[in-house]
C-alpha cells in the first residue's frame, strides 16, 4: 500500500463568515498548495472540511473524520486547531500511522466553554510507539499560547522540533506565500 495524506485544519477564532467557501481562510493558507504538491508527487492527499471548526465538537469531527481511511500508511498533518483533534484521536484509536505533522500546533483555550472541551484532553505518550515519525513546525515569532501548545505536544510525545523564522502561526498572512516546501520535504522524505 502507498501511502497517502489527510491533513485538518485549523480552529478559527470566529464563524470569520466560515460557511462561505470565497471568504472563509481555515481551510485555506498553505493546505491548498500542499495537498497539490503531494498529489502530484504521487502521495495522494485529501483535506477535509471539518463541522463548523469555529466551534469546534470533538464527536463532531470523529464522525467527519470517519470517512477517510486511515492506514499503517497515513500520514497525518493538522494545523494549529485540527493538531489537537489528530493527538487526541491517535490517543482514542491507539490507530498506527507513518507519520504525524503539527503544524503551529494549538491545545490551548481559557475563554470559550465549547472550545476548551476540544482542547481540554489528557496526552497519550504511547502515541509515540504508534507514529513512524512525528514533527512538529513552529516559529521565533509564534504567539506564547502556541509555544506553550508546543511544549505540551513535545513533552508528551517527543518527536522532531523545525522553527522556521517569521511564519508566526503559518497562516498565509503570517507567511507571505502559501508555499510551504518544508513540508514537503518532510512528508516526501528529503530532510
Amino acid at each position: 500500500m502507498n501511502p497517502h495524506c489527510l491533513i485538518v485544519h485549523g480552529c478559527p477564532a470566529n464563524t470569520e463568515s466560515a460557511k462561505h467557501a470565497e471568504t472563509r481562510t481555515y481551510d485555506r493558507h498553505w493546505i491548498p498548495w500542499i495537498t497539490r504538491e503531494l498529489t502530484a508527487r504521487g502521495i495522494p492527499t485529501t483535506a477535509p472540511l471539518m463541522p463548523h471548526p469555529w466551534e469546534p465538537v470533538y464527536e463532531e469531527y470523529l464522525g467527519a473524520f470517519a470517512e477517510y481511511p486511515v492506514s499503517e500508511e497515513t500520514i497525518l498533518v493538522g494545523h494549529s486547531g485540527g493538531t489537537a483533534f489528530l493527538v487526541r484521536w491517535l490517543g482514542d484509536t491507539k490507530q498506527v500511522i507513518k507519520q504525524l505533522v503539527l503544524v503551529a500546533p494549538w491545545n490551548i483555550e481559557r475563554d470559550d466553554p465549547i472550545k476548551k472541551a476540544f482542547y481540554d484532553f489528557p496526552i497519550d505518550p504511547g502515541i509515540r510507539s504508534r507514529v513512524g515519525s512525528i514533527v512538529y513546525f513552529t516559529s521565533d515569532n509564534e504567539k506564547d499560547d502556541g509555544k506553550t501548545s508546543l511544549h505540551s505536544f513535545h513533552s508528551a510525545l517527543g518527536g522532531t522540533v523545525l522553527s522556521l523564522p517569521g511564519h508566526g502561526h503559518y497562516t498565509l498572512t503570517d507567511m507571505g506565500s502559501e508555499a510551504f516546501p518544508e513540508l514537503i520535504d518532510r512528508i516526501a522524505g528529503k530532510s
